[in-house]
Formats: C-alpha cells, sequence, structure tokens
C-alpha cells in the first residue's frame, strides 16, 4: 500500500534532519555536542548511565548510544534528560544565510 503523499515529504525532512544531525550534511556538530554534554553532565553527578536512564525512562543502552553519538534521541527524550540533570535544554532555529 503506498504511503500518503503527506507522510513523504515529512519523512524526507525526517532523514535530511537525521543526517544533518550525525554529521551526514555540516550540522553534525550539533549532535556530537549534546551527546558530549549528556556524559559531561551525568558524570558531574555522579550518575551511571543506568541511574540516567531509571530517572529519565528510557534504557541504559538507550543512553550510551546517545554518548557515543548513535542514532539520535526524540526531543522528549532529551527534555527528560535535561530534567534528571538538572538542565535547561535550548533548541534554536537560525536562518540560513
Amino acid at each position: 500500500m503506498p504511503e500518503p503523499a503527506l507522510e513523504r515529504p515529512i519523512e524526507r525532512i525526517r532523514e535530511k534532519a537525521i543526517e544533518r544531525i550525525k554529521g551526514i550534511g555540516d550540522g553534525g556538530w550539533f549532535f556530537a555536542q549534546i551527546a558530549g554534554q549528556v556524559a559531561e553532565r551525568r558524570n558531574a553527578r555522579g550518575l551511571s548511565q543506568r541511574e540516567l536512564a531509571e530517572l529519565t525512562g528510557t534504557t541504559q543502552s538507550a543512553i550510551a548510544r546517545l554518548e557515543r553519538g548513535g542514532r539520535p534521541p526524540r526531543i522528549d527524550t532529551l527534555l527528560r534528560i535535561a530534567e534528571a540533570l538538572d538542565c535547561d535544554l535550548h533548541v534554536e532555529l537560525v536562518p540560513r544565510q
């Protein structure tokens, strides 16, 4: 069964965003920066990956994957991680030049 016409453009946008976040495009620094900050803040608070996972309702493997720059987490997961680490999460849209 073919996908509805509206889902295909949304999927292309999602794929393009993931490419940018993972560094395939020119925005790879974004995800790498967040991954490093999560690991740094988790360690500063004396939490293991498992403990952070329990606080955020995810798995230890998801935290490990995030910290090593694997698949980008969903925004709601990042918000829960920020809350558990006593941080604010800032995402900014900047017009392209």
